[in-house]
């Protein structure tokens, strides 16, 4: 038997086994510390509830139906999807209440959600008339019923319309057809998620906050109730929850919190571990006598998203304080000494290093399992069920 034979083995491709140590995983991988992971979903859900608010995760960050069974066992609503195909292996993994956090454009993508919905309770973002007329006539052809939201703009520039008339515009689109139900608003800011210090995330998310009540308010005045107002992320949860505006809160990030999250500064009640890290190997140490000494991982480009920064070197504990990851090339990854450090301190040949990703959220999608590990050693595989479902 040969490697070609098509009942052969082939070793590389293997998922790593469970019992396996943590240290031999084939890289590079991505590797789920499930114990940080598991406090991470504990304490976001007891903070939900302790607000009365209700937690609708955002799978975009994990892609994974497992993690979103994980979340929706210890007491979450249902989970966001932001595509219309990246739902559908959550629907076929028994997740029966997902909100489309999005516009959708096209008769296609509105007839799967259609059919989706003969199976799962689903809703979607509105900001045009238009839209609510392509998803009416696809959820009365398939015969289902859609819930949609319509979309206010707090600040983003991005989706959403800009103020209560346009809004009520919507809704009395939406109430004009059997199929559809108005659930409420969706006000979403992302770009608040990364204000780096405390108090002025806190004020930015004090403003969409007041914008969204106001709306509520005229709304209201108007005789529209907005059973629902969802939105914030992982990096505003803290002020959505306490704003006394949000009846739901989205975060996903908060699960593996990456670099770039980790950069803010939490000085406030709700401090979320890293948990998500890439494994990777030194694959040359042929610079790291030289005067400029340097060795080079397997995990570049291809491995990472980058958008939001290059990886951290997670040292057991904490990030490194004697080498850091200054660039990333297609398939290597340049390892170098912090200031002040020298070559002695990089690591060898072979040698294991993890990364805590920039961006968790596209580094998700570039593979195909999590790697769940605890005290060590290997304990589950995860698919990514969703990697690549941008539609």
């Amino acid at each position: 038997m040969t490697l070609l034979d098509s009942d052969a083995t082939i070793l590389l491709l293997a998922p790593p086994a469970a019992g396996q140590p943590a240290a031999t995983i084939d890289t590079p991988a991505l590797v789920l510390d499930l114990d940080a992971f598991e406090r991470n979903l504990a304490q976001m859900q007891q903070a939900a509830d302790k607000a009365g608010v209700q937690l609708r995760p955002h799978a975009k960050a994990h892609k994974c139906p497992d993690i979103a069974l994980a979340q929706i066992a210890r007491g979450a609503a249902g989970i966001c999807c932001q595509k219309v195909s990246e739902a559908l292996p959550f629907v076929q993994a028994g997740v029966r209440d997902i909100h489309i956090s999005n516009e959708i454009a096209g008769q296609a993508k509105a007839a799967l959600l259609a059919r989706m919905a003969l199976d799962a309770r689903i809703s979607v973002c509105v900001d045009d008339a238009r839209q609510v007329a392509t998803l009416a006539t696809a959820a009365a052809q398939a015969g289902s019923h859609i819930g949609v939201f319509v979309e206010i703009d707090v600040g983003q520039g991005r989706c959403g319309v800009a103020d209560a008339p346009a809004a009520l515009r919507l809704v009395e689109a939406i109430r004009a057809h059997a199929q559809l139900e108005f659930r409420g608003l969706q006000a979403y800011h992302g770009g608040i998620q990364h204000v780096r210090d405390y108090a002025a995330r806190r004020q930015a998310a004090a403003d969409a906050a007041a914008r969204t009540a106001a709306i509520v308010a005229a709304l209201a005045e108007a005789g529209v109730a907005c059973a629902t107002v969802t939105g914030g992320g992982s990096g505003s949860v803290e002020f959505d929850l306490a704003s006394g505006v949000y009846t739901e809160i989205q975060p996903g990030s908060y699960i593996f919190m990456d670099a770039d999250y980790g950069r803010n500064d939490y000085s406030g009640t709700l401090r979320f571990e890293h948990s998500l890290f890439i494994a990777t190997a030194v694959m040359s140490v042929a610079a790291a006598t030289r005067p400029a000494p340097r060795v080079v991982l397997d995990a570049g480009l291809k491995s990472m998203a980058v958008d939001s920064g290059l990886p951290l070197v997670w040292d057991g504990d904490g990030p490194s304080r004697t080498v850091a990851y200054v660039a990333a090339n297609d398939e290597h990854g340049i390892l170098e000494p912090l200031p002040g450090g020298n070559g002695a301190d990089l690591p060898g040949l072979g040698a294991q290093v993890l990364l805590v990703p920039g961006h968790c959220d596209p580094t998700l999608n570039l593979y195909d399992e999590i790697v769940g590990v605890r005290k060590g050693l290997v304990s589950l595989v995860w698919p990514v069920a969703a990697r690549g479902l941008s539609r």
